[in-house]
């Protein structure tokens, strides 16, 4: 099936049904314009809690709240017409139980018209991906470096490594089992990558993994060039824009303090002083 050809708009089932298959293209999107350029192109298209930091200058994804990602979730949902919407859950709206995971899921997809979302964590979380599944909530699960988390693993390291290793294999295992439709692997070791995609039933989406993953995901404005100067080892640049909109925001700055913007062709002509030159002329 290829995402790009396709019309119909995806389904968490659509997704699940590309294991092993052709690589899922993801990519993040916080706003409609984004997402309207994303959209020909992914399978998913995620409402990251890393807006946080990308667009609202947080140090970390803890402080967002949900109705952070309902507002970012409805934006994005004008934006796409085929790509299925995952939106994240953030940070303490559902670690408390079960009950409250599925009620505020169910506020997100009721008010974001999102196709499922995402919950950060393995075994632990479970029980609670178990019961938003079974209660027809789709739930894409996301293990190994957990940035809601970045605590407790004392920054953004990399996970799964040595004894670790085993650690990170069973949440992929748990999450899987206790059905979500994929599963993300952050930062974390090649080879483990590569072994949980080849055991679990579910797609892997890799970031910082292997690209023996079911599919990659990015932060769009990471990929385009467009976050700061930082860039993680695992983001390829596709494009430098952030540099290119600093170069034309600098020839702007200096055009306006020239007099040189704006310059004829972008100002409007009084349609009285050229009637008045008309009616002159022809009287002349």
């Amino acid at each position: 099936m290829s995402a790009v050809a396709n019309t119909k708009a995806i389904t968490p089932p659509d997704i699940r049904s590309r294991k092993g298959g052709t690589p899922l293209v993801c990519l993040t999107a916080y706003t409609t314009p984004v997402a309207r350029l994303v959209d020909p192109h992914c399978d998913v298209v995620l409402v990251g809690d890393s807006v946080g930091m990308v667009l609202h200058g947080l140090p970390s994804t803890l402080g967002v709240t949900l109705e952070m990602m309902i507002m970012h979730g409805k934006a994005v949902r004008r934006g796409l017409e085929q790509a299925l919407m995952v939106v994240d859950m953030p940070f303490g709206s559902y670690e408390e139980s079960p009950e409250q995971a599925f009620r505020n899921a169910a506020r997100v997809m009721a008010e974001t018209g999102c196709a499922a979302v995402k919950l950060e964590g393995g075994a632990a979380m479970a029980e609670t991906i178990r019961f938003l599944a079974n209660r027809g909530l789709p739930v894409m699960a996301h293990v190994g470096l957990t940035p809601q988390a970045v605590n407790s693993f004392g920054g953004y390291r990399v996970q799964g490594r040595g004894e670790d290793a085993e650690r990170i294999r069973r949440d992929a295992l748990a999450v899987a089992e206790a059905g979500a439709f994929a599963v993300v692997l952050e930062k974390v070791p090649e080879a483990l990558a590569r072994g949980i995609t080849a055991e679990v039933a579910i797609p892997t989406i890799g970031i910082g993994a292997s690209a023996a993953c079911d599919g990659q995901i990015l932060v769009v404005d990471d990929m385009l060039g467009l976050f700061g100067d930082f860039q993680p080892k695992f983001v390829k640049r596709y494009a430098e824009l952030g540099q290119a909109a600093e170069a034309a925001i600098a020839a702007y700055a200096q055009e306006v303090r020239e007099r040189m913007f704006p310059a004829a062709e972008h100002v409007f002509a009084d349609p009285l002083k050229g009637a008045h030159a008309t009616k002159s002329g022809e009287a002349a």
